[in-house]
């Protein structure tokens, strides 16, 4: 009996001493190391506007799907002043602004759903948080944007996919001073308990490698593919990323992407297959990319 007694004893002190490794190493809440990073940097340009080509409809259906019936929300980032000096950008915080004007003013999103988060408030934390508010409340019949300009990174990282090399946004830490790398996985697993419909739109290098965050009643805009660079210019729209600039102001703020029900005088219905489309078109040495696993055109 004793040395049943005894036997118990020691399983319970192993235990002890193995479960608080063995949740450490799945807390999905903490930065996750990585090897092999590299910070590929968003590309800023001067020179005159390219020219305006005509949209090839490859994305959008013709076809609107359902319309939202819930609440919308939003997470909102964009980082241009960087830790440091030599990695900063100048127009990342105007995509930002961009994409807030146009969800508040055009689809009707209410600035209290939505985070904004710029430069320095643009942190790991902040980000996390943020999406994880939405979380607590959001329901079937919700709608959410999730929207970033920045930096983007590659590395090996054990964020739970079987990738060999992931991809990343960047980001900033709490302390402000270093980089901190929210990778593919890391916002899959956020977004993993989400039950409404998400809209996903990145404006960085590498933005095509976020197809990770795939799933049914999702739309996935990205900037470029797996391994191409994203590029920011005054020529656009006085300041903007590329891909921000005909995606969101030309494309969906002014309706130059407007192809379905055109003829209806004061009707926004700019989708954002039809934005991708319109991107696709206009942008230059850059291949905007898109995962849309929503049934038909998704109206904001």
């Amino acid at each position: 009996m004793k040395r049943f007694l005894v036997l118990i004893l020691a399983v319970s002190l192993v235990l002890m001493l193995i479960t608080p490794v063995a949740f450490a190493k799945s807390d999905k809440d903490k930065p996750l190391s990585a090897s092999d990073v590299e910070l590929v940097k968003k590309v800023t340009l001067k020179g005159p506007k390219a020219p305006k080509g005509k949209p090839a409809t490859q994305a959008a259906s013709g076809e609107l799907g359902d319309p939202c019936t819930g609440t919308k929300y939003a997470v909102i980032v964009g980082i241009s002043d960087y830790p440091g000096t030599s990695s900063d950008l100048q127009y990342c915080d105007d995509d930002a602004e961009d994409m807030y004007s146009t969800l508040t003013t055009i689809y009707g999103y209410k600035s209290a759903n939505i985070s904004l988060l710029i430069d320095a408030d643009a942190t790991f934390d902040a980000i996390r948080d943020a999406i994880a508010d939405i979380d607590s409340v959001e329901k079937v019949g919700d709608e959410v944007v999730f929207f970033f300009s920045g930096h983007g990174a590659k590395g090996k990282a054990n964020d739970g996919d079987r990738e060999a090399m992931d991809e990343s946004i960047v980001v900033h830490n709490d302390n402000n001073k270093q980089f901190l790398y929210i990778w593919d996985g890391d916002l899959a697993g956020w977004f993993s308990g989400f039950d409404s419909r998400i809209i996903f739109i990145f404006d960085s290098c590498l933005a095509g490698g976020m197809t990770d965050l795939k799933a049914p009643g999702r739309v996935i805009s990205m900037a470029c593919s797996e391994t191409g660079l994203s590029y920011e210019s005054d020529a656009w729209g006085g300041g903007h990323g590329q891909f921000t600039y005909y995606f969101v102001e030309e494309g969906m703020y002014y309706e130059s992407a407007e192809m379905i029900n055109d003829d209806t005088p004061g009707v926004v219905d700019v989708t954002v297959e039809e934005a991708f489309d319109y991107a696709k078109a206009n942008c230059v040495s850059q291949t905007p990319t898109i995962s849309d696993s929503f049934t038909n055109d998704l109206l904001p």
